[in-house]
């Protein structure tokens, strides 16, 4: 054998050759060939093989040796695989047999060889319960990474720990490979593909804590990103907020009017504040009045809402103030109390409400990225398998 890849080549057991009276010899050695192959790994798991075997003399030429195909007249033939014993690794799929004849440089004379085609095709069972299923899960896993809350703390942790486990099955991949360059084969295309996802998942879930941790002390939050995210991605993603209904004709609307009522809110947050203790005024020196024309118990003490809204009077039998209207120093004081109180009030619902727009936002880029990374998990999934030329073979 001409391709013979076996140290002892001519360790084959012992047989005696059979001479029959018309010259003709027939000499039949059994023996384990050990041939070398070119792999073609483009396509592993789903990979087809062609590995040849090459039978002829080195010693003599066609003139001497003349090596035939049995069953056919021609140069061409099919091998015979019928005590062919099936392999858990590989499928024969058929043996061609080429008759060739071929003439050197150093001899004038033809010399004569039969090269066997062996077909096989890898069975792909074990590497799809052992590597391909289980990295498929491994993906469909990382998605959920996603799905989990900023709050638990361990987002990171996840992503982390699938980024790992696929680093371990690709691992398994290259032991099980030949240490060849000449392509890259299906599979690791597919565990890159996976480990580039799982990666950028890390570093969006990453962009996604951050959204989630912002407040108005340290962040405020951009115009841009506000109504991107928190509105037309929103708006596009199907999300709602408890309060908060998000339409188009609602983003167009507020953003041309938002400045406008922000300047009419305060104009009439001051007007009404400002009207609520000049009313407080009018009505304590009515009751003065009414005190002294009555005689009734005078009203010292005020009962006032946060909002700055006089609700009404306790009567106290011995007021130090009673007869006399509030000084125009006590009702400056009474305004700049609640000045600060209406203020504070403000800075605390516009404080929450931040905080809660950089939540919303962070909840909406996880959203967005459960659906991009869905869709691209699932078309290179369909994309690098479906192009394997024997998948359903």
């Amino acid at each position: 054998m001409y391709n013979s890849a076996d140290e002892d080549i001519d360790s084959k057991f012992p047989t005696n050759v059979v001479v029959y009276s018309s010259g003709l010899c027939n000499w039949i050695p059994p023996g384990i060939y050990i041939s070398s192959c070119k792999i073609n790994i483009r396509w592993f798991p789903f990979d087809d093989q062609l590995c040849t075997m090459k039978f002829g003399s080195w010693t003599y030429d066609g003139s001497k040796i003349n090596l035939t195909l049995l069953g056919t007249a021609g140069n061409t033939g099919e091998g015979d695989i019928s005590t062919y014993q099936p392999s858990g690794e590989w499928d024969l799929i058929g043996v061609t047999a080429i008759r060739n004849i071929e003439k050197y440089e150093c001899c004038p004379e033809p010399y004569i060889d039969i090269t066997f085609t062996v077909h096989i095709r890898r069975r792909v069972l074990y590497y799809a319960f052992n590597l391909i299923i289980p990295c498929a899960l491994l993906s469909s896993m990382a998605l959920l990474t996603f799905s989990l809350p900023p709050d638990s703390g361990e987002k990171i942790s996840l992503g982390v720990t699938i980024l790992l486990s696929l680093t371990v099955f690709l691992m398994i991949v290259a032991e099980t490979m030949p240490a060849t360059s000449d392509a890259v084969p299906l599979i690791g295309i597919y565990f890159a593909c996976i480990m580039m996802v799982c990666s950028l998942s890390v570093v969006f879930t990453v962009l996604v804590l951050n959204y989630h941790h912002r407040n108005p002390e340290t962040h405020n939050m951009p115009k841009a990103v506000r109504v991107i995210i928190c509105k037309w991605l929103a708006w596009m993603l199907r999300m709602e907020r408890p309060g908060h209904d998000i339409t188009i004709r609602k983003i167009v609307h507020d953003a041309r009017i938002a400045k406008l009522k922000e300047v009419e809110l305060r104009q009439k947050s001051s007007r009404s504040l400002l009207a609520n203790v000049l009313d407080l005024d009018d009505d304590l020196c009515k009751i003065d009045r009414m005190d002294r024309m009555n005689s009734v118990p005078n009203y010292a003490s005020i009962k006032i809402e946060e909002n700055g809204t006089h609700i009404g009077y306790t009567p106290l039998a011995n007021s130090p103030t009673g007869g006399h209207c509030l000084h125009k120093s006590e009702l400056n004081a009474i305004l700049r109390e609640l000045k600060v109180m209406n203020r504070k009030t403000k800075e605390n619902d516009k404080y929450t409400s931040e905080a809660n727009d950089w939540k919303f936002a962070a909840r909406v880029i996880d959203r967005l990225c459960i659906w991009i990374f869905s869709i691209f998990t699932l078309g290179s999934t369909l994309g690098i398998f479906l192009s394997a030329p024997n998948l359903f073979s």
